[in-house]
């Protein structure tokens, strides 16, 4: 059925909702999980301009957004690679959506989860990585209903 699922992370609860659904099928179908974790910050990913970002920030600062997002991932991964599970780790300073579509493209990944956060009101205007997600990734998409 699946044998690569990708799912991203960012900290927040619904995002932890889709890892769970995620970790959940990957054990039914004992596929490779991906977590994959787009380490922007939340006002410079809504932007969706990663250069303007990037050169705004200071060195430093993108080091250590970098550094905590390898150690969550690494945490987590620790922890179901310990149950069983076949778990890589993605960090990237791209923007979530494009994130979590060229990770699922390079992994040639079956299917790619995330939750609904953003589906609705403004940021469904403005763009979020679940629209985003649906409308340009490579494969199956499962959209968890967090909210």
């Amino acid at each position: 059925m699946f044998a690569r699922i990708v799912v991203g992370t960012d900290g927040s609860a619904t995002a932890a909702e889709a890892v769970r659904v995620a970790i959940g099928l990957a054990r039914m179908a004992s596929a490779e999980l991906h977590l994959v974790r787009a380490c922007q910050p939340p006002a410079l990913a809504m932007a969706a301009v990663p250069e303007v970002g990037a050169a705004a920030l200071p060195a430093e600062v993108i080091d250590a957004m970098r550094h905590d997002a390898e150690d969550n991932l690494a945490q987590l991964a620790e922890e179901l690679t310990a149950s069983g599970l076949d778990v890589h780790t993605h960090v990237t300073a791209e923007v979530p959506g494009p994130a979590l579509c060229q990770t699922a493209s390079a992994v040639d990944a079956d299917l790619l989860v995330v939750g609904n956060r953003g589906m609705q009101g403004a940021r469904r205007l403005l763009g979020s990585v679940p629209n985003h997600v649906t409308h340009h990734a490579p494969c199956a998409v499962l959209v968890v209903r967090t909210v």
